[in-house]
């Protein structure tokens, strides 16, 4: 069986690209033409809006009179291209314009981020620096939320696989709710009387930067986190794979591991332990590892050099890495980010090579750079040396 090739299809950046249907017939064709097998499409934006028919979630198209995620799923079938539609699970709106579903409906009023910062408490929606507001992984209405517009896309939908994206806290600071602290404190079974300082301070470093200076309770807290983010995949998958078995679950995330404590990702298989590796982890932190729950995991690789597998910022390295963590629970593939343009026909071609398949974001660049005959080399130098 041929690996995967994925070329994902950012809605949000070519909005108005693929608001018409000749241009994305047009641009799967070229797809095609390359050595692509799979595509990704978006079926749900940082916004929280839904580019498919929803009953659940406000449309990205309101004014558009046929079904976006249909169509290119229609589309995809007539040439033999398989579909992944992705989801950013828990982001909905966008700080920058405050727009999306969380300044549209008030219900949400309480449920978003609290940011721990060093000038105070702050909600996510009122931080303009943030890329997305993000609502509160650890509350069940959240969670029931966001599993039921995945159940209405697997229900409603023949496709291929589900990617979760944003599927994770928003940063090192996100969350200190009343709700976060209470959950913290029945998770290992005892008050925190200095909340949260007794997790975390922020400090200044010679250059007057800001810094989080680790306290006592900050290993378990990092691991209550990644504990809520491995229950919430192993539940996706449980739901989607009630529904229909033979969806892959999937998902992306970047390559570097040991700082993606900081959004509770902990992407490893449950026989990694980094405690004793580093200081952030705890003796329990293995056991949030969700490699096992999913069936594919792109690696996000977004990096500027392709060789070195002594180099912590080559894609090699992340790829060897990458399948050392995941000791074989899932498929890994290898996932480009395209703006790195001048890399890409051996980028494409080392993950092709050293993983289980190949993850290209996204067609923007692509056409941006006019990368078509980069991919396409890589692919059929890779397929003539099978």
């Amino acid at each position: 069986m041929d690996k995967p090739k994925y070329l994902w299809f950012d809605a949000q950046g070519n909005f108005d690209r693929f608001s018409n249907k000749d241009s994305i017939i047009y641009y799967l064709d070229k797809t095609k033409e390359s050595g692509f097998n799979t595509v990704v499409i978006d079926a749900r934006g940082l916004n929280g809006y839904a580019n498919y028919s929803s009953n659940i979630l406000p449309s990205a198209r309101p004014n558009q009179d046929w079904d976006y995620l249909q169509f290119f799923i229609d589309e995809s079938r007539k040439r033999n291209l398989e579909v992944c539609v992705s989801v950013t699970v828990f982001p909905a709106g966008r700080p920058f314009n405050r727009t999306g579903v969380v300044y549209d409906d008030n219900k949400w009023d309480g449920k978003t981020a609290v940011l721990y910062t060093p000038n105070g408490m702050i909600d996510i929606k009122d931080d303009t620096t943030k890329v997305a507001v993000f609502l509160n992984p650890i509350l069940p209405e959240v969670q029931d939320y966001c599993l039921s517009y995945i159940k209405e896309l697997v229900t409603n939908y023949e496709f291929d696989g589900l990617a979760l994206d944003y599927c994770r806290y928003s940063g090192i600071d996100s969350d200190f709710s009343e709700a976060s602290k209470k959950g913290f404190e029945e998770y290992i079974g005892k008050e925190v009387v200095n909340f949260p300082t007794d997790i975390f301070t922020w400090q200044k470093d010679e250059n007057g930067e800001f810094y989080v200076n680790d306290g006592e309770l900050a290993p378990l807290w990092y691991e209550y986190r990644s504990m809520a983010i491995h229950d919430f995949v192993k539940r996706v998958k449980e739901e989607i794979k009630a529904i229909k078995p033979s969806i892959r679950l999937e998902y992306w995330n970047a390559s570097w591991h040991h700082v993606l404590y900081r959004q509770g990702q902990n992407w490893a298989n449950k026989n990694y332990d980094p405690y004793g590796k580093y200081p952030w982890a705890s003796k329990n932190y293995k056991n949030t590892g969700f490699a096992e729950h999913l069936d594919r995991y792109m690696n996000g690789a977004y990096l500027e050099r392709v060789y070195g597998l002594d180099d912590p910022e080559s894609i090699e390295f992340a790829y060897e890495k990458g399948k050392r963590l995941i000791g074989g629970d899932n498929m890994m593939l290898g996932s480009i980010y395209a703006q790195a343009h001048d890399i890409m026909e051996d980028a494409a071609y080392v993950s092709l090579e050293q993983t289980e398949g190949l993850v290209v974001f996204d067609i923007l660049q692509v056409i941006k750079f006019n990368l078509w005959d980069d991919f396409k080399r890589a692919i059929d130098k890779y397929e003539s040396q099978k």
